[in-house]
């Protein structure tokens, strides 16, 4: 199986396989490929071309300003790996990654940076055979702003749940 940079012609494979890993609408995948390809990037994405057609993995990486655990210059890389179901066990994730590290190095880079879910411990395996250290553990939290500007609560109940004292004991805020 050969490893190369994505191409124009791999539009379709390309969107299926970001659709299977990280479901959401083909729109939204559609946009982020037509805007990869183009504009200039600040990183690459490298394929797996599948024995008798189409491809079977990918790994895309991306240059930032900050990556946690990374202290460098001059940028830190995030990569994101995707091998199908039927090209597992045969090292072609970590012949992805090698080829994403080969390119950073080629740019540059000292360090590379990757990130996963708390409870995916495949990957959290693979990314230690690989040679990568964990340095962090994140919980991540969004709000949807009321176009109002109206808090809708009082700040204070949230602050009766930090304190040290009633966290540790397991309180929640009164209701």
């Amino acid at each position: 199986m050969i490893i190369r940079p994505v191409a124009p012609t791999d539009h379709a494979e390309w969107l299926r396989m970001r659709l299977t890993l990280w479901g959401g609408t083909v729109e939204e995948h559609t946009h982020d490929i037509d805007t990869y390809f183009a504009t200039p990037q600040r990183g690459v994405t490298f394929v797996v071309e599948r024995t008798g057609g189409g491809l079977c993995g990918f790994i895309e990486v991306s240059l930032r300003n900050y990556a946690e655990g990374c202290q460098m210059s001059p940028g830190r890389l995030h990569r994101r790996v995707v091998c199908g179901w039927e090209s597992r066990r045969h090292k072609l994730g970590t012949r992805l990654v090698q080829a994403a590290e080969a390119w950073a190095r080629s740019q540059g880079l000292k360090e590379i940076a990757s990130d996963t879910q708390l409870d995916n411990t495949v990957s959290i395996q693979a990314h230690k055979v690989l040679g990568y250290e964990e340095v962090e553990r994140l919980v991540c939290f969004r709000k949807a702003l009321d176009a109002s500007g109206v808090l809708q609560d009082d700040p204070s109940d949230a602050s009766a749940a930090t304190s040290p004292r009633r966290a540790a004991a397991g309180h929640a805020p009164p209701p």
